[in-house]
């Protein structure tokens, strides 16, 4: 599904940073855009920046789950600085596993932000989970049953029966002296 990107400039705080960027909010089934003005209140502009397309997997359904139990389900959105001027940020993709976020978030180079889902948007991917989702059963993981104690350790050659073989276990030697 196509999502357009709303991203606000708004000015800086500080005297080093002249604007503040921050995405707020996602236009589900928008056609493409190249940084459109969409809105302007006084310093404040929104633009709708990009329309990427948002790719649900079945194989991450338990991550599209996670996301729509929180308390906030959320879309989120990848940022790439870009080149300076008036359109300074590149919008890499668009996700709604969280677990995919983090792992954009590990790097350090991209930003992430977290725009709420919209309703239509909430059901369509609930409706993919319900579809897609299959539950995985927990298996234990079982010890095998192989005696390790009996197996001689170390590379020393069995025939040598000095305890001064310097590639034999030190538990290895007594086992040598009782044959």
């Amino acid at each position: 599904m196509p999502l357009g990107i709303v991203l606000r400039r708004a000015p800086g705080v500080t005297r080093w940073q002249r604007y503040s960027w921050t995405a707020s909010a996602v236009l589900p089934g928008a056609g493409p855009a190249d940084w459109r003005e969409l809105r302007r209140e006084g310093e404040a502009v929104e633009y709708h920046a990009a329309t990427p397309v948002l790719e649900l997997h079945g194989a991450e359904t338990e991550a599209y789950l996670h996301g729509l139990h929180s308390e906030t389900p959320s879309i989120y959105v990848i940022l790439r600085d870009g080149a300076e001027g008036d359109c300074p940020l590149e919008v890499v993709t668009v996700t709604a596993s969280p677990y995919e976020a983090q792992d954009y978030t590990d790097s350090g180079e991209e930003i992430v932000e977290k725009i709420p889902m919209p309703p239509g948007l909430r059901a369509w991917i609930w409706d993919f989970v319900e579809a897609f989702h299959q539950d995985e059963a927990f298996v234990k993981r079982k010890r095998d049953k192989t005696r390790v104690d009996l197996v001689e350790d170390g590379i020393g050659d069995a025939r040598i029966s000095q305890t001064a073989d310097v590639y034999r276990a030190p538990g290895s030697a007594r086992k040598v002296r009782l044959q």
